[in-house]
């Protein structure tokens, strides 16, 4: 399976093999700009990037500061506003006022190990000073690189990690943290009509999306380009692909030999969200059969019938509920709020 390509570390690491130089830009002040902080964008020397720190406002103008400290290797520290030639360049019509750090990122030290826990999908963050791009990455039990930490500055860089906020450190603005969480995985039990409108949809939202079905017919590259398939049982997959708490399986085979299966491995992990298709009569149905199989204080954790109740029945509507009710899990509190 390849990297999804939003992911800014693989894109990176991609770069790096090729021999590019990379630089990163990270907004760590904003006023009105339409990203939040903490927003990256990567910048090659030959000039490709990937991300957005301002929704297009001033990137072509950071794009030129990136590729400066690419050539010199010295971090920067710019300020973007209104009247500043840059800015009216690049187009900042907006208004108010942005700043954005760039460094350049160096495929060994920190970012090496930054990019081993990010594809172990152990959350970490690579932590820089603002003043030299002094660089030390963080993780649940490693500390790697030439910036040394105390203790209770050790202790705000896990809370950022743990609310997956990037920005600058609040005890000391003149660090900032760039959090590297793993992406939102979208396990897909069946490669049915509704995968099929699914797995694109949750890969726009940012999922890394898998699709899992033994049967030849169904798991047709042709029926899902781009998405990556796999043609195991169930069961098998799940267990090699080991179901974490940035996790979501969706089952939609609508077949109790390949459903059933899938939902007990499921209701072994600790993935954060677990839907099973089909009407109410199918659920309890479904339900009833896992709790002879010895499941049932552990059923509660199913969404069934998938999907928020938003009166849609066609197979777009229905895929629309369950991406809306796997993203409404995953923020638990944040119902309401934009």
């Amino acid at each position: 399976m390849t990297a999804e390509p939003d992911d800014l570390f693989e894109n990176i690491a991609t770069w790096h093999a090729q021999g590019k130089r990379v630089a990163l830009a990270t907004l760590v002040r904003g006023g009105s700009s339409l990203r939040p902080i903490g927003s990256q964008l990567a910048v090659a020397d030959d000039g490709t990037f990937r991300g957005s720190i301002s929704g297009g406002c001033i990137e072509s103008a950071v794009i030129a500061q990136a590729l400066a400290s690419i050539a010199d290797g010295q971090p920067r520290l710019r300020d973007f506003v209104i009247g500043d030639p840059d800015a009216a360049t690049a187009g900042l019509a907006c208004g108010g006022r942005v700043q954005v750090f760039i460094v350049r990122i160096d495929p060994t030290g920190a970012f090496e190990h930054l990019l081993t826990a990010h594809r172990a999908r152990r959350p970490a963050a690579l932590v820089t000073r603002l003043a030299d791009g002094a660089m030390v990455m963080v993780d649940d039990d490693t500390l790697d690189g030439d910036l040394p930490l105390t203790p209770p500055l050790l202790d705000r860089v896990h809370a950022h990690i743990a609310a997956e906020r990037s920005g600058l450190l609040e005890t000391d603005p003149a660090l900032l943290v760039q959090v590297a969480a793993p992406m939102p995985r979208l396990l897909l039990i069946g490669a049915v009509h509704i995968a099929q409108i699914l797995a694109p949809m949750a890969r726009l939202a940012g999922f890394a999306v898998i699709v899992i079905d033994p049967r030849p017919a169904f798991a047709d590259p042709a029926r899902f380009p781009g998405i990556a398939l796999i043609t195991d049982a169930p069961e098998a997959a799940l267990l090699r692909l080991a179901p974490d708490p940035r996790t979501a399986v969706v089952v939609l085979a609508h077949d109790p030999r390949l459903d059933d299966p899938a939902l007990t491995a499921a209701l072994a992990s600790p993935a954060f969200y677990i839907g099973a298709l089909g009407s109410r009569r199918t659920q309890d149905q479904r339900l009833e059969r896992l709790r002879r199989a010895g499941l049932a204080t552990q059923t509660s954790r199913i969404h069934g019938p998938v999907g928020l109740d938003l009166g849609g029945r066609a197979p777009a509507e229905i895929a629309v509920a369950i991406l809306a009710e796997i993203i409404q899990t995953r923020y638990p509190g944040n119902s309401g709020r934009r």
